[in-house]
Order: structure tokens, then sequence, then C-alpha cells
């Protein structure tokens, strides 16, 4: 009798993301399963991420899993997922990916996966986490955009998020999110007359507002939400920092304000908006290579995750070289930042023995794909942040709620309280 887990085929397309940018997506077959993953893209990115393609774009990556890929994985066992994985290091053989594309390694891997619970008729988080897999992650969702990530006057952060910490369920903490995303438009357009009701690629409102008007407007929607759902929804923010801080004037630039702020400055501006607005979660305060300011911030801040994302980027090495300073309490996973998903594992692993949060998280352009909910309950990830309506993050938040039923009276809400 034939292992149901053996490989028989590897296939990659192009197709394309929420952006309408060409990506890889994946299918692996084995003798009686089958695996499909697509590769998400960052419009804002650590200068530690792999290298998404090879030269020659996602028509190159595609050539590399036909002549490269497939041959070596057809014969294995897609549940001997790390095998696969060092496979697809062995082939590469650079630290960033950059021969095959970590985008490549990323649709690959998880593909691979995928067909392995498909082979044994289990669900991803399942066959990943085991029976134990019962926790639901709570929604974190980007509501107002600004940065890199909007046009216009828009505010000079990146993100302003919504967390229903204190929700019981799944769907009543998505359901907080959508309130809030909606009674913000409604705010927004009694602030601005010109609000246009445009969205960001993940389907955040862009409007003409401060950074301080873009808080006064999410928390007094937060309030209000929280009220009528009778849990409580907290401020969140993604500063992007590394995307304000100018290297030559060693300063933080704010276009929008018109201001500039030296590191101390930066901290106890950060510092005064989570004090003063509650903020729960804060990401990127502080630009990429900034571990000490980090970890003043850390230290500063009482009842706030201080997430690491361009300053860990899913990386063991960064993480490890954070978490000895003290740098951060929370780390956002993002798999294809550093390419398969036995490398992201180690990434939480190593967390979560360090006492830090781990996020895991979409990309600004992504796909339908729906992996990411089932790796946020697999790996007990108590937050996982990805939009609110928009359809890529829609595709998120709706598996979630089927996994929430499919467990059944053994779900529950993860712990997040720090």
């Amino acid at each position: 009798m034939s292992t149901p887990t053996v490989i028989e085929d590897v296939i990659a397309r192009k197709v394309f993301n929420s952006r309408g940018e060409e990506t890889i997506e994946v299918d692996v077959l084995t003798t009686s399963g089958f695996g499909r993953a697509s590769a998400p893209s960052g419009k804002s990115r650590g200068k530690a991420e792999v290298i998404y393609y090879p030269d020659g774009g996602v028509d190159e990556a595609i050539k590399k899993v036909d002549e490269l890929i497939a041959p070596e994985l057809i014969g294995l066992n897609a549940d001997f997922q790390e095998e696969v994985d060092k496979t697809l290091h062995e082939i590469d053989n650079t630290k960033d990916f950059r021969i095959i594309g970590g985008n490549t390694a990323f649709a690959v891997s998880l593909a691979t996966a995928d067909a392995a619970a498909n082979s044994y008729g289990l669900p991803l988080f399942q066959y990943l986490g085991g029976y134990a897999a019962r926790e639901l992650p709570y929604p974190l969702g980007n509501v107002i955009s600004g940065g890199r990530h909007a046009r216009g006057n828009a505010p000079d952060f990146q993100e302003f998020l919504v967390l229903p910490s204190g929700a019981e369920s799944f769907i009543e903490a998505a359901t907080a999110n959508v309130k809030v995303h909606s009674t913000v438009r409604e705010l927004l357009e009694k602030k601005d007359k010109l609000f246009s009701e445009g969205k960001s690629d993940e389907g955040a409102w862009i409007a003409s507002v401060t950074n301080i008007e873009a808080l006064e407007i999410l928390s007094k929607a937060c309030e209000e939400v929280g009220n009528e759902m009778g849990f409580k929804c907290s401020v969140g923010v993604d500063v992007a920092a590394s995307s304000l801080w100018d290297p030559k004037e060693k300063k933080y630039v704010y276009p929008r304000e018109g201001k500039k702020l030296d590191p101390g400055e930066q901290i106890d501006f950060i510092k005064e908006l989570v004090d003063k607005y509650s903020i729960a979660y804060i990401e990127d305060p502080l630009h990429e290579e900034d571990y000490e300011g980090f970890a003043e911030l850390t230290r500063k801040v009482k009842d706030c995750l201080v997430c690491g994302d361009d300053l860990f980027t899913t990386n063991t090495e960064r993480l490890n070289h954070g978490i000895r300073m003290g740098a951060a309490n929370s780390i956002i996973v993002k798999v294809n930042q550093v390419g398969t998903l036995t490398d992201a594992i180690e990434t939480i692993e190593m967390a979560k023995r360090a006492g830090y949060t781990p996020v895991i998280s979409h990309r600004s352009g992504d796909t339908c794909d729906w992996h990411i909910a089932h790796l946020a309950v697999a790996f007990k990830c108590p937050i996982i942040k990805t939009g609110v309506v928009e359809g890529a993050r829609v595709a998120k938040i709706n598996e979630l709620i089927r996994i929430e039923e499919f467990l059944g009276d053994r779900a529950r809400m993860a712990n997040i309280e720090r």
C-alpha cells in the first residue's frame, strides 16, 4: 500500500494579488491529496526580508519550480515538512532566497503542508497543531490608512487599527471590527466634507486627517462600538517608522505635519500617544535598526504590545538580538519574509519562549489564500493582522469563522493580556 502523502507533482502558475500584481501560485499533488498556496506581496518591506523573486520575476520563478524544485520534491513525503523546506534551502543555497525567490519557497512550502493535511483528511490547523489547537486569535484590523499605504493628504502613520480584545468569540470580534470600520466612515464624513470614501489596498479609509485627528476618530469609534458590543475595542497603530526615518538628518520626518523628531523625541511622542489614547498595540514605532530605542520604549509603556515587523522580519537572528536587548514584546510573523513554514515556526517558537506575543499577518498585496488563518490557530498566535473588509482580508476572516464553527464547544479565544 502506497503512502498517502508521497508527492507526485508540483505545478506553478502566474496569478494576481489584490493590487493586480503578478504573483506565484503552486499546487502540490500527492498520492491521496492536493494542496495549493499563493504568495502575497508587501509594499512596506523590511531590509532584512528575503528576495521575493529571482531575476526575471514570476516567470523565472515558475521556471525554477519546473526545472529545479519539482524534480527534487517528487517522491518525497509531504508530511516531512522540514525535509521539504530543507530541500528548498539546499536548491537555493543563499541566505535570502535570491536564486529561486522567497515567494517561490513560501508557495511551495505552504502548498506542501496543505497537501499533507488534505491527504489525511484533516483541516490544516489540526494537521499542524494537533487536537489541542483550539484557540482563536483576535483580529487586528486596519481602518484608516496613511503613509505608503495612502495617497494625498493622509496621515503620516501607516495604519490605524482596531483590536477587539474583550470579545468572547471570533465572530463577535470580527463583527466589532466591521462596526468600527463603518463608524469611522461616518465620523470621517462629519470631519471632512470632501471625504470621498476612498480606500487603501487593505480596505481601510483614506482621508485628509492628521495622525491626532485619526486617533481621535478611531478612539471614539472604538468606544461607541465597545459600549454597543459589551466588550473592549482598543486602538492600535502601525507607525512604519522606517519610512519616516531620515538617516542623514537622524530624525523622523513627518511630511503631513511638517515636523522632525530626533529618536528621543520620537520615543516621548509615541509614549504620549499610547498613554492618551490607551493604545493597546504599537507596531514599528522606531526604525528597523533601532533596537535600543525599541527597548527604551518597551520599558516606558504599560499594557501595550510593542511590536516589531521591519525590526525582526520573522528572522530568528534578528529576533534573538532583540530578545537579548529587551527590544519590543511582540513580533509580526509573515512567512514570506523568511521563506518557508519551518523557518517561520522556529521564529514563533523562539518568540513564545521569550514571552513575546506572535502576531500572524497578511501583506498589503495579498490573495484570497486563507492559510494564515490556520497557522494562527495551529501555532496559538493570539492575534491575526488581516484587515477588516477587503476581499483578500475577508477570506482569512471567513475561514476563521468556519474554524470556530468546526471546533464548536472546544473553541475559545486566545489570551492577550500582558
